[in-house]
């Protein structure tokens, strides 16, 4: 309804009635309207996008969680000055299918070769910085974008997934294992090659705090051991252990550090009011039974969101559960760019804008009460370099966990290293008890085969130690968290529902250093393995 028209008409009323006395105050009333007629209309032009991506952080290991043996006051500030997600997950916990997850806004299992580690993009799945650049934006990376695999090409050219690399800038880095990549530096470089006034997309993606590390490098920056308050309970708690923990927290404070010049940088600018923050990571800690694999450690992450000119009522946590397929939509819909013309094959997410706009904290959307889990191939190092295929729910209190082909081991197989997880003082620990014979249970829970359905109570069991599947007690939990899980998955077209998960296994494999490892292994070869000791690798294969 307009406001001045009344007014006028109200006036006129006024003054033919001699009721001259209120028309001051009629005016007070016009131009109170008239202010809050113009701050509901207010809009700002579309904002800055900033993504803050470290490399392999489990939740909740950042100071706004509680953690006292990380300090991340970037990561802190920008949950104060915006939202805190208690509830973030990733689809697929490993590199390269978690950032197509972000990047595409569909669920591992819907990006056919994009479901594996080390693959090829296909053609017909376009990433929303991809189309962003067409929608005018500026877009650009440091370091690791969409990786590792193998991007192709359109029309000839090379695919920009994340935009162009902005790599130049180098330093001496603190540590021997941390990168000499300048991030912020590259970060000022691509914002001075832009246009004035343009709006850009940028992608710091960090190497830290991704294996390896200088074991001990934390200790000369006089870090402690006893400043972990505790290890995980399927990990022995032990000095190596604890170093490890701590050399992991130095790199991911080494990645916060940088992200906060980041800001600085656009202070200075006056347009960190305008731009979208968001700081995560792309699946869990580097070490076993976390990254890789399909726990509390692997899928759920660290998550915050700052924008100024954008969220209501800063400083909230939010339980909602939010799945990195809902950040694609959600920053085109912050960026005014509709599905007619982002043209984005159908995206699985959902925005939560919603959640920007109220000033409500905890479940803001009663619908967001669960996410979708999954994996088929990361490294190879089984015969005919097959994966570990399984896929999974959490949802409450619960994390549903199935997997699919139970004789195969989950962390790839001993004689070649255990490949899905990262080489490191915990696992040599793990690995050096089993072959004294003591402590059988630690390797058992890491690397051990597994049972076809496990069920665990997160909200007391948050280390994922007790299986209740085959407890009567929560039969129905079980087979409740099943028929949802799996009817979902089929209405997402999942081959492993449909009866076609074998095409997973088919994929390519496109690093040429580490095509049939196995088989190579069999000859005698000792196959390039760069991301593993070479202690890994069990002199003889291991009878479960």
């Amino acid at each position: 309804m307009e406001i001045l028209p009344l007014f006028v008409k109200y006036t006129k009323t006024l003054i033919s009635s001699g009721r001259f006395w209120i028309i001051s105050t009629s005016f007070l009333c016009l131009s109170f309207l008239l202010s809050c007629s113009e701050k509901e209309n207010e809009s700002f032009p579309p904002p800055n996008i900033l993504i803050l991506m470290a490399d392999d952080v489990s939740f909740p290991h950042m100071g706004a969680y509680g953690t006292s043996w990380v300090n991340t006051p970037t990561f802190d500030r920008i949950a104060q000055e915006g939202l805190l997600f208690m509830n973030a997950y990733t689809p697929n916990a490993k590199c390269a299918p978690s950032r197509a997850n972000f990047l595409t806004g569909r669920n591992s299992w819907q990006l056919e070769e994009a479901a594996n580690h080390w693959n090829n993009f296909p053609e017909k799945f376009k990433t929303f910085m991809e189309a962003l650049s067409e929608q005018g934006y500026f877009t650009g990376h440091t370091r690791k974008g969409w990786s590792p695999g193998n991007p192709g090409q359109i029309n000839g050219q090379p695919r920009l997934l994340t935009g162009k690399a902005y790599n130049s800038k180098t330093l001496e880095p603190p540590t021997t294992q941390i990168s000499s990549t300048d991030y912020a530096e590259n970060f000022r470089d691509f914002l001075n090659e832009r246009t004035s006034g343009q709006p850009f997309c940028f992608w710091y993606g960090s190497i830290e705090p991704h294996r390896a590390y200088e074991f001990g490098s934390s200790l000369r920056f006089g870090r402690k051991t006893a400043e972990i308050d505790q290890v995980p309970g399927f990990w022995p708690d032990v000095d190596s252990v604890r170093i490890d923990l701590l050399d992991y927290a130095y790199e991911l404070e080494y990645f916060d550090a940088q992200a906060g010049k980041m800001l600085d940088m656009l202070e200075e600018l006056g347009e960190l009011d305008n731009t979208l923050i968001i700081i995560t990571a792309d699946n869990g800690m580097p070490f076993p039974r976390a990254k890789g694999q399909s726990y509390e450690y692997s899928n759920h992450l660290p998550l915050a969101i700052m924008w100024k000119n954008g969220i209501k009522n800063p400083g909230r946590k939010i339980e909602d559960f939010i799945s990195f397929i809902d950040m694609a939509p959600t920053v085109l819909e912050a960026s005014q760019i509709t599905e007619s013309t982002h043209g984005m094959q159908i995206i699985e997410g959902k925005s939560f804008i919603d959640i920007f706009q109220t000033d409500k904290d905890g479940l803001i959307n009663p619908k967001r009460d669960h996410v979708l889990i999954g994996k088929e191939r990361h490294d190879v190092g089984r015969p005919n370099d097959v994966g570990y295929p399984m896929r999974g729910m959490v949802k409450g209190n619960y994390l549903l966990v199935k997997n699919y082909e139970t004789d195969r081991w989950p962390a790839g197989n001993p004689e070649t290293g255990y490949l899905n997880t990262d080489g490191g003082a915990t696992k040599s620990v793990i690995l050096n008890l089993r072959r004294r014979g003591e402590n059988q249970h630690y390797w058992d829970l890491n690397f051990g085969k597994r049972m076809e359905v496990e069920l665990y109570d997160i909200s007391k069991d948050k280390d994922c130690l007790k299986n209740l599947a085959h407890n009567p007690e929560y039969r129905a939990v079980k087979e409740s968290m099943i028929q949802q899980m799996e009817a979902a998955l089929r209405r997402q077209e999942d081959p492993r529902m449909l009866g076609r998960g074998h095409i997973f296994d088919e994929y390519p494999y496109v690093n040429p250093n580490d095509v049939g490892f196995y088989e190579k292994w069999l000859k005698g070869e000792t196959p390039n393995a760069g991301w593993v000791n070479e202690s890994d690798f069990e002199k003889e294969p291991v009878v479960d």
